[in-house]
């Protein structure tokens, strides 16, 4: 019988791989990438929160990393608007006659 950490580790490991996957394969819209990214990043905080609990209780990296993808989020999503109000739409392939 597995024990519960490592079905933790493999949990956290199926996530960020899945959100890798749906990275490079579904890249049509840039809201669907960046969802991607969000996911891999819950992933990786996974894995530092698991890391953390065998560790000892230092929690300050954990929030300084969750601090720095909400701000990666939040440029994310400011890009993605910014793009919408200019371009109409968020299609990838009409990013290929970007003007300034």
């Amino acid at each position: 019988m597995m024990n519960f950490s490592v079905l933790n580790i493999i949990g956290a490991v199926f996530m960020i791989f899945s959100g890798l996957w749906s990275f490079v394969s579904y890249h049509k819209h840039l809201l669907n990438t960046l969802l991607s990214l969000e996911f891999m990043m819950l992933g990786i905080f996974w894995l530092m929160s698991l890391q953390s609990l065998n560790i000892g209780s230092e929690i300050y990296l954990g929030l300084f990393f969750l601090t720095l993808v909400v701000c990666e989020g939040v440029v994310g999503l400011s890009l993605l608007i910014y793009i919408v109000r200019s371009h109409g739409n968020d299609y990838f392939k009409s990013f290929n006659v970007l003007e300034c």
